[in-house]
């Protein structure tokens, strides 16, 4: 089982494990997923039947961990680590009530269980993010830089690299930030329009540069998904972009918002693909030449 992180909308899913049956047939997924619409998160098998649910509200971050427990949100500021085969909070923490938010309209759009045991909570509206140890004691903090605070916008997916650093999507103003470990700067990148005018709305018709999600490649490199860019690009440190899946690219599917993104161990990489409507598939794994090696809608 692997520690990894999900795909949102209407649906939000993570990979959890990968069966391969003879050369000649697609791989099997395991995976975890959070469907909005109807309020639940559930584990699904490889053949499509579901393993585990619970009743959930609004969700965009959703991780395995180690130990197989879950760590979800049940409403935008209470997050719950479970146990899914007994369905124990065995830890929660409410950011609505704690370190200074009381009365205070935030969400939360991203966190994340840290080596340390802490947890890495973004806190949009106030703007910052927060370390927290399992008392809810804060031990670290970063101010972001928000033009205009909301609580819905400021953030979406935020992930601590490992040199200690923060990747943050600030969906609002259409750029992915790095931020040191005393909130300066350190890199950013603004997901471009690529010639085209803003389009509103949420489906395939929409257009615009609301990224969702950034993971940093081993190479250095930053892999993005532009929300309702309707792609997934590649950037180098030096802001080039080196490779780019648009969303017309794989035959017979079309790229909605484009949330979260996994990079499976073979390289290839795995989509979100949210609002796209009820003939494209809500998760998509692609490889590095665009081929569809798997797809999974409901």
């Amino acid at each position: 089982m692997r520690n990894s992180h999900l795909l949102y909308g209407a649906l939000i899913a993570v990979t959890l494990q990968a069966g391969f049956g003879s050369a000649a047939e697609q791989p099997k997924r395991k995976f975890v997923a959070a469907d909005s619409s109807q309020r639940r998160v559930a584990i699904i098998g490889e053949d499509g039947s579901t393993i585990w649910e619970h009743h959930i509200g609004p969700l965009h971050d959703l991780h395995v961990l180690p130990s197989g427990n879950l760590l979800f949100q049940l409403t935008w500021t209470h997050i719950v680590e479970m146990n899914p085969a007994t369905n124990e909070v065995v830890w929660e923490y409410d950011a609505a009530k704690e370190n200074g938010n009381a009365g205070r309209r935030i969400e939360v759009h991203a966190f994340q269980r840290l080596p340390n045991g802490d947890t890495l909570i973004a806190e949009s509206g106030v703007p910052r993010l927060i370390e927290v140890d399992r008392d809810g004691s804060i031990t670290h903090q970063v101010k972001l830089r928000v033009r205009k605070p909301h609580p819905h916008v400021d953030t979406r997916l935020v992930r601590k690299l490992t040199d200690g650093n923060y990747l943050v999507c600030h969906e609002g103003e259409g750029l992915v930030r790095e931020y040191d470990r005393v909130g300066a700067t350190v890199w950013e990148f603004t997901v471009p329009l690529f010639g085209q005018q803003p389009k509103p709305g949420h489906g395939v018709e929409a257009f615009g540069n609301k990224c969702f999600s950034a993971v940093r490649l081993p190479s250095g490199n930053t892999l993005i998904g532009t929300g309702n860019g309707h792609s997934v690009i590649e950037v180098t440190p030096a802001k080039e972009i080196i490779w780019a899946l648009h969303q017309n690219d794989l035959p017979g599917i079309q790229l909605a918002w484009v949330t979260s993104l996994q990079v499976l161990g073979n390289g290839n990489i795995v989509i979100g693909n949210c609002h796209a409507g009820p003939k494209n598939p809500q998760i998509i794994e692609v490889s590095r030449d665009k081929q569809v090696v798997w797809q999974f809608r409901d």
